[in-house]
């Protein structure tokens, strides 16, 4: 590590929980974001400045004035760009040395698959069950780490699939029948600083996962109400008759 890197994670390397040692893991991690939105935004920006060295950015949307009520990591200079355009601009300027892949457009069944499968983890910040579920059956299949984040209205969510955890519950194992649940802010609204305390915490698990330090929300949907500022613990079981992860497949 050259004295810049130490400097610039002095912080981290000042922790018995990552030390020297764990810098370094961390420089050598590759972490997908599919999603770069509203909780993508504070992820990227907290995993570039934590010094994940390679990172892969999956949106094909682009910047909208609406988006930039919440989705901190745009600004207004970047109207009409893609969002992981957008995105790698920042990051670049807040950490040069994170290599940044940039997917603009929508992946194929298979392409999800081959981006998964090269990767040491997948933070999920999409909001469509059927994309959600897309990517859990591939890190399902290639045994990778799913920290995946959900925010509408005064409502956010995390649950983390860690594949070294044995008996470890997969995101379709809570969510199955996801008909009634696609909801957006768009049409239902979302406060702006609920996906900030999300997607920071969905950083956060994702460096305990690389690092395996601490107790990762694996098998546990953790809730937070904004409203009234708590947080809910649900243990989630594995099923054995999950689509994804079950004893059958």
């Amino acid at each position: 590590m050259e004295d810049s890197e130490l400097l610039r994670y002095s912080r981290h390397i000042l922790l018995p929980e990552i030390d020297l040692s764990g810098q370094e893991k961390l420089l050598a991690a590759h972490v997908a974001i599919i999603g770069m939105g509203g909780l993508g935004s504070p992820v990227a920006l907290y995993l570039a400045s934590s010094g994940i060295g390679r990172l892969s950015l999956v949106d094909f949307d682009s910047v909208d004035l609406s988006n930039l009520q919440r989705q901190i990591i745009h600004d207004t200079s970047q109207l009409g760009n893609t969002k992981v355009s957008s995105a790698a601009t920042r990051l670049a300027d807040l950490n040069p040395g994170t290599q940044v892949d940039t997917y603009p457009e929508k992946l194929s069944d298979a392409e999800i698959d081959t981006l998964i499968r090269g990767v040491d983890a997948v933070v999920d910040c999409t909001d469509n069950f059927a994309i959600r579920l897309k990517i859990n059956q591939a890190c399902v299949t290639h045994q990778v780490a799913l920290i995946s984040g959900a925010a509408i209205r005064l409502e956010g969510q995390i649950m983390v699939y860690d594949p070294n955890i044995d008996n470890a519950p997969c995101y379709a194992c809570l969510y199955q029948n996801t008909e009634e649940l696609d909801l957006n802010c768009a049409t239902t609204g979302v406060a702006a600083p609920l996906v900030g305390i999300i997607g920071s915490m969905q950083a956060m698990e994702t460096l305990k996962v690389l690092l395996s330090f601490g107790e990762p929300v694996t098998g546990t949907l953790l809730i937070f109400d904004a409203a009234s500022s708590q947080w809910q613990r649900f243990r989630v079981t594995r099923r054995t008759d999950c689509p994804a992860c079950g004893g059958a497949n």
